[in-house]
């Protein structure tokens, strides 16, 4: 391996990822070109690509494109605000993945629809294997205070960082064949052991309340301040999680899959969401059917700042 692609994986792992472990395998793989990795065969092969196809074509589908918005839609009285593929903090870093979002093109098209008078509720459609950890606690408490009802469809995958997010909506509705979970942090690096450029060996450490994160994690001498940094951050999101759901932190540890993905039928059984339901019915829903969160003062200021930017701009 080159200095340069070195460095190009040493970005990459600068800091903590919430996603499931083999696509941060991938996204570094994908990033030095290493396509004769097995691990881009193991992702290729989950059939995740067919569903974020799927998803990306029923955004497509929804309605018109809501005014003001990058990445979102409006059907009727509902924006539908789309989480697909990797989740970056920034989009100049999406590049690096098989298809993407960010989060701030996320959290910029929820202040927008928080301004549209004619949007009255939201629909989070959510495919997501996870992604940085970056951003994620601010944007999760703002969510929380949503001035309008959230609701979160999940049609393939919500891992990770998207279950992160989208437990802060009101309601989660699963598609019968999706999953989530992945609740923990992953934090992967490198050491030299040869005089080239070749003689890396990775490493990878889980946070503790992710055993099943990755089936045989490492526990070597000389991990320990990595491993304080991963259990801090997973401190948070569990946090949020039991905050966005209603549920003890305990609960959360104990039940909501320690690590591990959970199909439709079992998330609904541990908590971890509410429903099974299809896309179509949910942006069919009468308002009032909707669990709203509770409005906050973040929020509504976030919504009367987009307002005027928004009238600032028409007035140039």
């Amino acid at each position: 391996m080159t200095n340069d692609l070195n460095a190009l994986v040493a970005a990459i792992r600068a800091q903590p990822w919430a996603i499931m472990p083999e696509y941060l395998e991938a996204i570094e793989a994908i990033a030095v070109r290493a396509f004769d990795e097995d691990v881009l065969a193991r992702v290729a092969g989950d059939g995740h690509e067919a569903h974020l196809e799927q998803a990306r074509m029923a955004v497509a589908a929804m309605g018109r494109p809501m005014e003001g918005a990058s990445i979102s839609m409006l059907r009727g009285n509902v924006a539908v605000v789309p989480m697909i593929g990797t989740i970056f903090p920034r989009a100049s870093m999406v590049g690096a993945s098989t298809g993407g979002t960010d989060l701030a093109t996320i959290m910029r098209d929820m202040r927008v629809a928080w301004a549209n008078e004619d949007v009255e509720r939201i629909v989070m459609l959510v495919d997501s294997p996870g992604g940085v950890v970056s951003g994620l606690g601010e944007a999760a408490e703002t969510l929380r205070a949503s001035p309008k009802p959230i609701t979160a469809f999940v049609t393939g995958f919500a891992a990770s960082a998207a279950y992160w997010l989208a437990s802060q909506a009101g309601a989660i509705v699963m598609d019968r064949s999706a999953a989530v979970g992945s609740i923990g942090v992953i934090a992967s690096t490198t050491r030299q052991e040869a005089p080239d450029g070749n003689g890396r060996r990775g490493y990878e450490i889980v946070s503790s309340g992710a055993p099943l994160k990755r089936p045989d994690p490492s526990t070597e001498e000389g991990r320990a301040a990595i491993q304080t940094q991963v259990d801090a951050i997973e401190s948070v999101f569990v946090d949020d999680v039991a905050a966005g759901r209603g549920v003890s932190a305990a609960r959360v540890r104990a039940d909501f899959g320690r690590g591990a993905m959970v199909d439709a039928a079992g998330a609904i059984s541990a908590g971890m969401a509410d429903r099974i339901g299809t896309l179509e019915a949910e942006l069919g829903q009468d308002t009032g059917r909707t669990r709203a969160t509770r409005p906050g003062r973040r929020a509504r200021a976030a919504a009367d700042i987009e307002t005027r930017r928004r009238a600032a701009e028409r007035s140039q």
